[in-house]
């Protein structure tokens, strides 16, 4: 049984304040006295800023007193700042941007930052640390699931799949002609990975089996995931010029971002292809736009943009050369509850004072 108070109203949404299953004693509608009683009965309360299963809300609701974001979509960032007032713990997801302001408001009694993603570059880790808060993530769990949907996306883009889908829509498919619709070969390429991490050993294995030559780039070469992958690692700049195919697998850091700007763009080959499945900002979209116009580069697949969602009238939207989809690397069934299941484990341990099972790094 538990408890919902209408709260907060944004389409559907609300904001619900669940029994404890531990105590069996029920929450009230006012948010000072349910969070007063839970301190009376020394139940942590945490903020769920999204929707999660059934079976994951009622775990986190046996060890704690629940303020619950009942939506699919985000969380207002004024409605997030009101309910993370001396919380525990947090559950968010990318969108959910938890900088300094959040965790000053959710005060000291914040013990964990618990995101459904792998990177947490929507999350101040730094005003974590100063205040020991713990954060966790969802390491390993989406690696094969983006790997396969980067695989996807490098042959969508490379033989023009959405141009072709369109063409039988609208009509256009006429008689066979030799060179109508034809793209690029994966097989046998020259694929360059930007970043050689679990994602993109996972992108390596799987190019294998394409015949693909693979070369990497990073910080510095990485020989054990240089092993499994049967890469060679190259510079920044030489595997931009070398690359038939470029792709993103880094994580978004202030080293990283624009990473692949005019410059970077206009050292790859004018028949390559970039694609991007590690996060929006990585990528200048501007110059990515100006290259795909004037045939710096041959065309270009995106999973991840800046802003999310990418507005329709983007002038990228206008390309027929520029493949974009809307950030679902790990949108698979299995793979988004695993994500959920995780992120679950690491907020009711950290609202326990017990160990992250999946923290992110210290040095981070």
């Amino acid at each position: 049984m538990s408890y919902s108070s209408s709260i907060a109203q944004k389409r559907d949404a609300r904001i619900c304040l669940l029994q404890s299953r531990t105590t069996g004693q029920m929450g009230r509608a006012n948010l000072c006295c349910c969070d007063t009683m839970a301190r009376m009965d020394k139940q942590p309360t945490v903020l769920i800023t999204r929707r999660i299963p059934t079976s994951l809300l009622q775990r986190i609701e046996a060890e704690c007193t629940v303020r619950y974001w009942d939506s699919d979509d985000a969380i207002p960032r004024q409605e997030l700042l009101v309910q993370a007032a001396g919380v525990t713990g947090i559950y968010c997801l990318i969108p959910d941007r938890i900088d300094a302001e959040v965790v000053e408001k959710a005060g000291p009694a914040l013990r964990v930052v618990s995101t459904m993603s792998v990177g947490v570059d929507h999350i101040d880790v730094a005003a974590c640390r100063a205040r020991r808060v713990a954060v966790g993530h969802t390491p390993d769990v989406l690696t094969e699931t983006t790997a396969d949907l980067t695989l996807a996306l490098m042959l969508a883009t490379a033989r023009r799949l959405p141009e072709a889908i369109a063409a039988v829509k609208e009509g256009s498919w006429g008689t066979w002609r030799p060179f109508w619709m034809t793209g690029i070969d994966l097989y046998g390429s020259t694929v360059g990975i930007v970043g050689l991490g679990r994602i993109g050993v996972a992108v390596a294995r799987r190019l294998l089996g394409f015949g693909c030559n693979i070369l990497y780039t990073g910080r510095h070469p990485n020989e054990r995931n240089a092993l499994a992958a049967q890469a060679s690692f190259r510079s920044f700049d030489s595997l931009l010029a070398e690359s038939d195919i470029v792709t993103v697998h880094c994580p978004l850091t202030a080293e990283t971002h624009h990473l692949i700007d005019a410059s970077a763009l206009h050292k790859m080959k004018r028949t390559a292809l970039l694609i991007n499945t590690s996060r929006g900002p990585v990528v200048d979209q501007d110059a990515l736009y100006a290259a795909l116009v004037d045939g710096t580069i041959g065309g270009a697949g995106l999973d991840v943009t800046t802003p999310e969602p990418l507005p329709p009238v983007h002038p990228l939207l206008t390309l027929p050369n520029c493949v974009v989809l809307p950030h679902i690397g790990s949108a698979t069934v299995a793979t988004r509850r695993r994500m959920a299941t995780i992120a679950a484990d690491n907020l009711v341990a950290g609202v326990l004072g017990r160990p992250l099972p999946f923290a992110v790094a210290t040095e981070l």
